[in-house]
């Protein structure tokens, strides 16, 4: 079976690398604003339908443009999305990748010496090259890449924060960590020394729920 990681992120790679698992890395650049009103669930549920769309879109874009691809993939394909946020107690505000310090400073305010959680949805979707007809003046025939299977799943996790002084978030911001994680923290760094417990999936707060991922693929053979 061919696997697709659909992500840029290097934190996923590590982790599906050292399952030993074999994939290929394929980025996908999508809008990632969350829409007024919508619920966090709702919100990593449809980015990683969407990146998931952008890399069949990607596939068949690389077809057409060069057929000899096509012999790359013999067999199904597996392409993997996965989107990762922090939501606060309430249940409804989401902790993003912060565009700059303040907004970095305005989240961790409110995870200070409290408890957020951590929520990844991931996505398997099954794609095979199925050949349809084009209905022009030619009637000709061409293979594109076509859905086969989708499965969801969202994990979460408990993470509590020790209470945060500002010199601790200045020190933090300027170590250049937070600028592109979820929650402006990493739990795999240095923000290591701000987490007093997890209830759940380790690797969930990285990314990436391994286990959970490494079964949904398991499930798609």
């Amino acid at each position: 079976m061919n696997i697709i990681l659909a992500s840029g992120s290097p934190r996923r790679r590590e982790l599906l690398t050292r399952a030993q698992l074999d994939f290929r890395v394929l980025s996908v650049d999508i809008d990632e604003t969350q829409q007024v009103n919508e619920l966090p669930k709702d919100y990593i549920e449809r980015m990683v339908a969407t990146k998931a769309a952008a890399a069949i879109e990607q596939l068949n874009q690389t077809l057409s443009i060069d057929e000899s691809n096509e012999d790359s993939f013999t067999e199904s394909v597996v392409i993997l999305t996965s989107d990762t946020i922090g939501v606060l107690p309430d249940g409804k505000t989401v902790l993003v990748k912060p565009v700059d310090r303040e907004h970095a400073y305005s989240m961790w305010q409110q995870m200070s010496d409290n408890v957020h959680e951590v929520w990844t949805a991931v996505q398997a979707t099954r794609v095979q090259l199925l050949s349809k007809k084009v209905e022009d003046h030619t009637s000709h025939r061409i293979k594109d890449f076509q859905v086969v299977e989708q499965q969801q799943l969202t994990e979460r996790t408990e993470v509590t924060f020790i209470p945060l002084t500002t010199q601790m978030m200045s020190d933090y911001w300027d170590s250049g960590e937070p600028a592109d994680k979820a929650g402006g923290y990493g739990i795999q760094g240095l923000g290591a020394a701000w987490v007093e417990r997890i209830n759940g999936s380790y690797t969930n707060v990285v990314g990436l729920p391994l286990a959970q991922t490494l079964a949904l693929i398991k499930d798609m053979s």
